[in-house]
C-alpha cells in the first residue's frame, strides 16, 4: 500500500478529542484519522452508488409528474425555514 502525507490544520478542540478517541481505541492519532477519512470515503462512495442505482435512467424534469399532483397545502408552522 502506497502512502502519501497531508498538512492537516484542526481546530485544537477537535485534535484534542480525536486524540483522547484514538487514546481509548488503543490507536495513533493518524490511524485514527486515517481510519476516519477512510470511513467518510466509503460512506459516501456507497451513498453514491446506491442513490445512482435507485435512480436508474430518471432525470430530473421527471420530477415534475410527481410534484404536479401533490397536494398545494401550506407548510406546517415548524416545517418553514
Amino acid at each position: 500500500m502506497s502512502k502519501s502525507t497531508y498538512p492537516l490544520k484542526l481546530p485544537n478542540s477537535v485534535k484534542n478529542a480525536a486524540a483522547e478517541l484514538a487514546k481509548l481505541d488503543g490507536v495513533s492519532l493518524n490511524q485514527f484519522i486515517a481510519a476516519a477519512v477512510a470511513e467518510k470515503v466509503g460512506t459516501l462512495q456507497t451513498a453514491r452508488m446506491f442513490l445512482q442505482e435507485k435512480a436508474g435512467t430518471a432525470k430530473p424534469k421527471d420530477l415534475l409528474k410527481y410534484l404536479r399532483r401533490a397536494p398545494k397545502v401550506t407548510p406546517a408552522d415548524n416545517d418553514r425555514t
